[in-house]
């Protein structure tokens, strides 16, 4: 029995895991959990002055059992006030089994790529099969990630990048079809953007809606990653009332999604969601049914992803000698 925990910082995190790897965990985490083979997620939030918190804890039975909580603190004018990342954090990794404490993780490269990648997986099942225009609304880190996870899945020949700030576009265009040898364009017509594009990706921290009704088209899918706390908002409620939604864990959209403000304004119930996203994977519910449906993905992010993907490195690195050990007082 291992008598030392592990500390991982970022460095140690990319080297041990990569993108497709992943999209392949995290897929595997929404089948456990459409399963039963979890320790029921939750998540708590709280605000501050100047940004909030998110604890996010659950477990996975792989079959072994792992427990993890992680910490983030989002903190959205960090770049410009002071250089730090907007979301920082910390993912703590026990053995399911008997509490031991295993390994804590910096969460910012887990944090971004189980997110991208969950929409990634979202999008093999939802978007159409012929899908190679998207539209990303939101410029950042986050909005990066989410292009690279969705052509791991879609060959996307063509892309709209939307921000509130043209000079975050532009760099996006610019460092994105570099990168991805794909055509990246400002989207400084969101509408006419989304009119031309099959999967349409919201990743801001908004707190107001910004994608409206006639903005929506036969076969649109929407990954609605923004919203994961109870003020964020990125699509107009109706939206959620008038479409098929797919929640990554419905008792958390319910409460800090896109679902729950149409909820809120009376315009749905919860018993309106089609399904989560775990139970479209095993199959247990049709994904999409046809080329003219619209179908939106309601993301609000879950602890099993974390873990999924803490344990899936945490494995790895004590087959290869990695991470800094170290022992809690006796």
């Amino acid at each position: 029995m291992i008598k030392h925990s592990l500390i991982f910082n970022r460095t140690d995190i990319q080297s041990l895991m990569s993108l497709p790897e992943h999209i392949e965990v995290v897929e595997n985490a929404f089948k456990l959990y459409a399963q039963g083979k979890v320790v029921s997620p939750d998540l708590l939030h709280f605000d501050t002055e100047n940004g909030e918190f998110h604890l996010k804890a659950g477990g996975l039975k792989t079959p072994k059992t792992y427990f993890g909580l992680k910490s983030n603190g989002g903190f959205f004018q960090n770049k410009v006030t002071n250089g730090l990342p907007n979301i920082q954090g910390v993912i703590l990794l026990h053995d399911g089994e008997n509490g031991f404490p295993l390994a804590i993780f910096e969460s910012g490269d887990i944090t971004i790529k189980r997110t991208g990648a969950a929409t990634a997986v979202a999008a093999k099942y939802l978007a159409l099969e012929n899908a190679d225009t998207v539209t990303i609304c939101g410029c950042g880190i986050q909005g990066q990630i989410q292009l690279e996870s969705i052509t791991q899945v879609r060959d996307i020949k063509k892309v709209f990048a939307f921000d509130m700030n043209e000079e975050a576009m532009a760099k996006y265009a610019e460092t994105m079809s570099k990168k991805l040898n794909i055509e990246v364009l400002p989207a400084t017509d969101l509408k006419e953007a989304i009119l031309q594009s099959q999967i349409c990706v919201s990743c801001t921290p908004s707190h107001q809606a910004f994608i409206k009704k006639e903005y929506i088209h036969d076969g649109l899918f929407i990954a609605a990653v923004g919203a994961d706390s109870p003020e964020k908002q990125e699509l107009d409620p109706q939206l959620l009332a008038d479409y098929k939604i797919v929640a990554d864990i419905l008792e958390q959209c319910v409460n800090v999604g896109e679902t729950h403000h149409a909820i809120d304004a009376g315009l749905m119930n919860k018993e309106d969601v089609y399904s989560e996203l775990g139970d479209v994977i095993l199959g247990k519910k049709k994904g999409r049914e046809s080329d003219e449906e619209v179908i939106i993905y309601d993301a609000t992010g879950t602890a099993l992803q974390d873990v999924a993907a803490a344990a899936y490195i945490y494995e790895k690195a004590v087959k290869q000698d990695i991470g800094l050990a170290f022992q809690f007082p006796a």
